[in-house]
């Protein structure tokens, strides 16, 4: 949750995967602290917006750069401990982050690489920016938000939303749209 009533994730986990669409809003349902079939809060989504640019499709989504979603709930239910600020400065390469998620392993709970490093911002063909990560995730992470130290280590913010994890499950690696990107030109 980035404020009471908005939701961060990836684009493409709004694409139905066998019309290669995207859902309606009023289908999704975001689920606060999600463990184990129990949950703290419950919204349903009435709206989102998707970076600009981002097509939906079966065979190919893109471009990655601009992978982000923003969901507006019908009513807030994040208090002030939910919420982690979009953290516009974007850390420079080596700077710890972590990542969390529920990943296809581990769907029924949340986990997270807490120990992994920001890597190279890349500018993609497409003129989007991409952060590389070497944190660890396997398919389902996508959507889970990166997390940096605020500046001024007053706690938690979001850095970046994941959108790849590495296809090899040896090397720990992936991508992430900045989170100065995610908004921009809604």
């Amino acid at each position: 949750m980035v404020d009471a009533r908005t939701v961060l994730t990836a684009a493409h986990c709004l694409v139905a995967s066998r019309s290669g669409q995207f859902v309606q809003a009023r289908s999704v349902h975001f689920l606060l602290g999600y463990n184990l079939g129990q949950y703290t809060g419950h919204a349903r989504v009435i709206s989102y917006t998707v970076g600009p640019g981002f097509t939906p499709g079966v065979a190919a989504m893109g471009p990655a750069g601009a992978d982000w979603a923003l969901l507006t709930l019908e009513r807030p239910i994040g208090a002030p401990g939910h919420i982690l600020p979009l953290l516009r400065g974007t850390p420079q390469p080596g700077s710890p982050v972590m990542l969390g998620g529920y990943q296809q392993d581990r769907p029924e709970t949340l986990s997270a690489d807490t120990g992994c490093r920001l890597g190279s911002l890349t500018r993609r063909p497409s003129g989007h920016v991409l952060l590389a990560h070497d944190c660890a995730a396997t398919r389902g992470a996508s959507g889970a938000p990166m997390l940096a130290r605020r500046p001024d280590g007053s706690g938690w913010g979001v850095v970046g939303v994941a959108v790849s994890t590495n296809a090899d499950a040896t090397v720990a690696s992936g991508h992430a749209v900045p989170a100065a990107a995610i908004g921009a030109n809604p």
